[in-house]
């Protein structure tokens, strides 16, 4: 017989305890961040917990199909994705569905309805000159104008300009110039109109006429730039506590039109304006945050930081603002044709940045903060339609997909114990530890990185299960080799490791790929899927180094597997195992010495 070969790699005993120990350490580890954290169960996605789906279809403005392109339909997925997140709803999924669909999915439980205002709010921002302004409704009572100061040049003059402005506005809203600059945002926008998640955009290119508003307080009449006939008809017509009539305020208008549009203050009267041409719109908005200003006592105030062409633009149209009387020195930030905050002016602003405090709750800040931020859409967005998933329904469905789990499992369980016998419970006990290894981290990734299990997923952790059982039988079975060739079991569950381990290391390797390449190709649930996939393909490969091979190697020191029991799973006769190897000794050569010449 063939001797085996020779070397310490073939058979060398290992050191079990070093493996088991560190993966308990591991599991420990992670089971106490998982009750540490709060977070102990998996986040679940829309179609599991319940939640909202809102489609969104592109529509081109006359003569501009084009502009529905790849380039713009991701920037409005990411401008949509950071609104909604900027609200907290991590789990959110904003995809695109061929050339001209956005798919919002809100899960329930989170700030949905907000999440939904904003995301529906596609229009874009716009900053207007007043024209002419006045309270709409037969019993509007008057709301004072606000302000709005340039860029001082010195501390002293930012206080003056600050108690003159407080004095002028008698104790009205106040905003300020990041650099020093004070200005008054109106009651109507500010505080009401952030509250409900719309955006906001300074100042335009227009120079109102300053005979647009009667100082009497009497009616205005357009006039000037935007004093044509049909606005004065549009403007006189004009009812703002009519829901039918904000909905058309402003329909059809440009960016370099003027226009009519509805705004309510903060004590719920609605407002109609006069909006000359716009000259700064929400993409010369480079920043905006919601901070809470201790050192004025303003409370919550909302900073906006110019790009470096928006910034010029501001400064200027300020500038021009400032030299007028009121409300000509007003201009209104206008988003989907309804004014949010109507601040007057009193110098160019020309530091580049800007703060609005309006006596703001944190959520308003916050709300008008993102709408700066991120409220310039490239496209105008229609919602076609919008999908409620009741929890109850999600519930059936996780409750399905756990029921196809079990089955699942329980197949390969029964496969185990009929097939492998006493190995089976290396194999069953090696799942148990891959799936619970699995729950943890899923719980643990979900307020990490934000991830929803969903159907889908639930679906790779199925087939998880087929993949890290099929490591299990790809070492068992090499194992069984080694013993059909006549070696007992201890030498044999060395020496058929190296050659397993290869092969479960390319297998789990393809299985990995096919994971990293459906994640990165698709989009939405698929991904679900992908990454459970990819998750649990290297679980597996930690799972069986650092505790089915150590296990079994311990196993093999047992009298039940080591004397080969018949229902171990490693009896060699049923085996069909040769005779035990041994080694053979060459006969000895007779000793060199003078050959006898009867023999020669």
């Amino acid at each position: 017989m063939v001797a085996p070969k020779k070397g310490k790699n073939a058979s060398a005993p290992s050191k079990p305890g070093r493996s088991l120990a560190l993966i308990l350490i591991a599991i420990v580890a992670l089971t106490g961040g998982m009750f540490a954290t709060g977070h102990t169960t998996p986040r679940l996605g829309i179609d599991l917990a319940g939640g909202t789906s809102i489609t969104l279809r592109a529509v081109p403005e006359a003569g501009q199909e084009s502009a529905i392109n790849k380039t713009n339909m991701d920037t409005a997925v990411d401008i949509m994705e950071r609104r909604v997140n900027g609200l907290g709803v991590s789990e959110s999924e904003v995809q695109t569905q061929g050339d001209r669909n956005i798919i919002v999915n809100i899960p329930k439980g989170t700030n949905s309805e907000e999440a939904r205002q904003q995301v529906g709010t596609t229009a874009k921002l716009y900053f207007r000159p007043v024209v002419a302004t006045e309270l709409s409704g037969a019993n509007a009572t008057g709301s004072p104008s606000p302000s709005a100061t340039g860029n001082p040049s010195d501390k002293a003059s930012d206080k003056a300009t600050d108690k003159a402005t407080d004095k002028a506005t008698d104790g009205q809203d106040k905003a300020t110039d990041k650099d020093g600059a004070s200005s008054t945002p109106s009651d109507s926008a500010s505080a009401s109109a952030t509250s409900q998640g719309r955006a906001a955009s300074d100042a335009l290119k227009a120079d109102p006429s300053p005979s647009a508003k009667t100082s009497d307080g009497a009616s205005p009449s357009p006039s000037g730039a935007a004093g044509d006939a049909k606005l004065q008809q549009q403007y006189a017509a004009l009812d703002c506590t009519n829901a039918a009539d904000r909905a058309k305020a402003g329909d059809g208008s440009k960016p370099g039109d003027s226009m009519v549009a509805c705004g309510q203050n903060s004590q719920g009267q609605w407002q109609k304006y006069v909006l000359g041409p716009a000259s700064v719109d929400g993409t010369d908005i480079d920043k905006s945050e919601a901070v809470l200003n201790t050192q004025t006592g303003a409370g919550w105030t909302v900073t906006m930081k110019f790009t470096d062409k928006g910034g010029k633009k501001f400064a200027d149209i300020t500038g021009k603002l400032a030299k007028n009387q009121s409300p000509q020195n007003q201009f209104a930030i206008v988003l989907d044709n309804e004014v949010v905050s109507d601040p007057y002016v009193s110098q160019a602003l020309t530091g580049g940045s800007a703060e609005i405090s309006g006596n703001f709750d944190q959520d308003e800040a916050q709300g008008l903060a993102n709408m700066l931020s991120y409220g310039a859409l490239p496209l105008t967005f229609k919602e076609d339609s919008v999908t409620t998933v009741t929890a109850a329904l999600g519930g059936e469905q996780l409750k399905a997909g756990l029921i196809a789990g079990a089955i699942g499992l329980a197949l390969v369980v029964l496969y185990l114990l009929v097939y492998y016998r006493g190995l089976s419970f290396i194999a069953v006990t090696s799942l148990l530890v891959s799936a619970g290894l699995t729950y943890v981290i899923m719980s643990l990734l979900g307020p990490t990185i934000g991830f929803a299990l969903n159907l889908p997923a639930v679906c790779g952790a199925i087939v998880a299960i087929g993949i890290t059982a099929d490591s299990f039988i790809v070492y068992f079975e090499r194992v069984r080799d080694e013993i059909r060739e006549g070696r007992t079991l201890r030498p044999a569950v060395e020496r058929a490791w190296p050659r397993a381990r290869r092969t479960i290391l390319v297998s789990d390797f393809v299985s990995f790929l096919a994971a990293a390449v459906l994640f990165i190709v698709t989009v939405g649930k698929v991904q679900g899927f992908a990454f459970t996939l990819g998750l649990t393909t290297l679980l597996d490969v930690v799972v069986v180094f650092l505790f089915t091979k150590p296990l079994l190697t311990l196993m093999a020191r047992r009298k039940f597997f080591a004397s080969g029991h018949k229902w171990s799973g490693l009896d060699p006769k049923s085996l069909g195992a040769k005779p035990p190897l041994r080694r053979t000794r060459r006969p000895s050569r007779p000793a060199a010495g003078p050959v006898d010449p009867k023999e020669a």
